[in-house]
């Protein structure tokens, strides 16, 4: 069973709501599941694969990449961030490197860095 896809509208909105300041605990936690699991749709359409595992805990994981597709367990590449640390790459508030350094993303294997995808959008 697939999940519904989430409107752009709807989409935008959240993360357009996280990033007028509602960041982290300040926002509602179902607005902020929404932005992340919206921009994780979204990087799934602009980098199609199955290669490497997004996670962003609690709210969601993504599989992207193409490459070397596996059909069971964990991709050969993983990368985990927060999810105020995923929305700020995605949105072009903080630079991949910029969150590698501070140890805000956490990659391992091949494909794992993941910079050239980002930002998705650059907002106000």
């Amino acid at each position: 069973m697939s999940r519904r896809k989430i409107p752009d509208t709807e989409g935008m909105q959240a993360v357009n709501a996280w990033s007028a300041g509602g960041h982290g605990s300040e926002l509602d936690p179902d607005v902020l599941a929404l932005a992340v699991r919206y921009t994780l749709q979204v990087l799934q359409v602009r980098a199609p694969g199955r290669s490497v595992e997004i996670r962003v805990p609690p709210f969601g994981a993504a599989q992207i990449v193409e490459g070397t597709r596996h059909t069971r367990g964990t991709p050969p590449a993983t990368v985990e961030l927060s999810p105020d640390a995923f929305l700020q790459l995605a949105t072009g508030q903080a630079h991949w490197s910029q969150l590698s350094e501070a140890g805000a993303i956490q990659a391992s294997g091949e494909r794992s860095d993941l910079r050239e995808f980002f930002p998705l959008w650059r907002l106000g």
